[in-house]
């Protein structure tokens, strides 16, 4: 028997049976310790995985649909796939957790082992020589000069913009609202969309006002209650995180 190889590996001679064969035991001794190496090896390797390639391509309300490493697979919220879970799901974005480290994933934006946070939308206005902020916007997708205004609790417009947009009055909720020649007609309805370069928010509150007050499209809280505003010396800068 062989002294300095049974203490190395710290195992005791099998007992000698009559009818065994010692060598034939040895061998099945290291083979038992080569195959428990390599188990422990393939535990190790898959424990320390890269992570998985995922690109967001859809979102519904407490789902969202993934491309995991090239497989396509709706999750809802709370469900996992090969390692992928999904926390939230949101309007433009979609709360992941991966190898226990939690990422905010936005459309069609991939992360992996060079994961980055999504950009943010910026938009910067300058202000004219009336000291005012304004600028080109696209409401239900019709171009219109606005006006940012912090002063108005909704967007608003007169009848002529409302026109110009095409909206329909006669199924606005019908209102009254103060301006600076008293108590004027109103209506209320939600925009379909407000977009300023590229920053869009969808179903914003708005009010038309009758008459030709105010002169520009009011650009008010109901859409920039959405986005991070910060005024520097003159310019204005609107920004988001998609």
């Amino acid at each position: 028997m062989n002294s300095s190889y049974t203490s190395q590996l710290n195992i005791k001679p099998p007992f000698h049976h009559p009818t065994s064969s010692f060598p034939h035991r040895r061998e099945s001794s290291v083979l038992t310790l080569y195959a428990f190496i390599l188990s422990l090896f393939l535990s190790i390797s898959s424990s320390s995985q890269a992570t998985p390639q995922i690109d967001l391509e859809g979102l519904l309300p407490n789902a969202a649909i993934l491309l995991i490493d090239g497989e396509r697979k709706m999750l809802k919220e709370g469900q996992t796939h090969n390692g992928v879970t999904l926390v939230s799901a949101y309007t433009n974005t979609a709360t992941l957790e991966v190898n226990g480290q939690q990422m905010v994933l936005g459309l069609s934006r991939k992360v992996g082992t060079n994961y980055q946070p999504p950009a943010a939308q910026i938009v910067t206005i300058q202000r004219d020589n009336m000291l005012q902020y304004r600028t080109n916007a696209q409401i239900n997708g019709r171009q219109v000069e606005v006006l940012v205004d912090t002063g108005a609790n909704l967007v608003a417009m007169n009848e002529n913009h409302a026109r110009r947009i095409g909206l329909n009055l006669e199924q606005a909720t019908p209102a009254r609202v103060e301006t600076a020649s008293g108590i004027a007609k109103a209506w209320t309805l939600n925009l379909r969309s407000v977009n300023v370069g590229g920053i869009k928010v969808n179903n914003v509150p708005a009010t038309v006002i009758e008459g030709e007050f105010p002169n520009y499209v009011l650009l008010g809280m109901t859409y920039l209650r959405h986005v991070k505003m910060e005024d520097n010396q003159g310019t204005l800068t609107l920004s988001r995180t998609q």
